[in-house]
């Protein structure tokens, strides 16, 4: 009877399927605010981080390659920014370093990069910023137009998708303090806001403009909370944590296969501690790694 109990417990944990998302902004930077420490106590089974600002070469050893696990780095050609990677507990049966012919602008500034488990596929994304100047919100609309392709793609394969990361993009008015005076910022531009209507399947757009179709894919976060602010990138400036003034451009989005997975109340935005500008997005699936 016990050991019954025991192996139905061993069964049960080991269908649930704990990721992250982090937005690090800068990897040292944030090792050295405790990171680290604290995902050895989350023990994800995959972790997905974007903005290294980092070389291979400048983050060798411990803690970026923590004992037992898996890590693979995609830097930006240029030094001090952009980057991704990811840190599994299982190795993959394959990475892609970055999204292939069409996208070199993206792999340029390592965007993207992906695992593969059996038919699961895991992602961190770092997509593009628009606020510094015209030509990179250009960069970013362009961007999003060429990838409309390749997640039609991806639904179409049939593997199941988990893209986690930071997509610089708020969705809708709740999910960002002051919307009103950022209706012409980049990050909640209309037409970024009805691009992720389109990503996400929207029935009901804010923007009063009817969603271009279903992409197939969903935000898995909303799925299991649907409370207002909850916000996962504060601005350094001014007092925009301490007045929770934030917004919330950090997600899962995983594809319509898995939307039955997403386990409730798994969901975490962790606040505890702050390793960057960005908060750590956690959340679990039903799902056997």
């Amino acid at each position: 009877m016990v050991s019954s109990i025991i192996l139905a417990r061993i069964n049960s944990n080991a269908k649930k399927m704990k990721v992250i998302s982090v937005n690090v902004n800068g990897i040292r930077a944030s090792a050295k605010k405790g990171l680290f420490e604290w995902l050895a106590k989350e023990d994800a089974d995959v972790v997905c981080v974007q903005e290294l600002k980092a070389q291979p070469d400048q983050i060798q050893g411990a803690p970026f390659y923590p004992e037992g696990v898996h890590t693979y780095l995609h830097s930006a050609e240029k030094k001090g920014y952009s980057g991704v990677a990811l840190y599994c507990k299982r190795e993959p049966d394959e990475v892609h370093y970055g999204l292939g012919e069409g996208f070199e602008d993206a792999d340029f500034e390592g965007r993207f990069i992906q695992a593969d488990f059996g038919d699961l596929s895991v992602i961190s994304l770092y997509m593009p910023s628009g606020s510094s100047k015209e030509e990179r919100q250009e960069f970013k609309i362009d961007l999003m137009d060429r990838m409309e392709a390749r997640l039609a793609e991806m639904v179409a394969s049939g593997r199941r998708w988990i893209i986690c990361g930071d997509w610089n993009i708020v969705h809708k008015k709740r999910d960002i303090k002051n919307w009103r005076g950022n209706q012409k910022r980049s990050g909640f531009l209309p037409e970024e806001r009805q691009w992720l209507d389109w990503l996400f399947g929207e029935t009901d757009p804010e923007t009063g403009v009817p969603a271009k179709g279903d992409a197939g894919f969903r935000d898995a976060f909303r799925l299991v909370n649907d409370q207002d602010e909850q916000y996962t990138w504060w601005s350094n400036r001014g007092q925009a944590w301490a007045n929770n003034t934030g917004w919330r451009i950090d997600y899962h989005v995983i594809s319509k296969n898995l939307e039955s997975t997403v386990i409730p109340g798994s969901d975490l935005i962790y606040k505890d501690q702050r390793f960057s500008d960005h908060a750590p997005l956690v959340l679990e699936y039903d799902i056997k790694l």
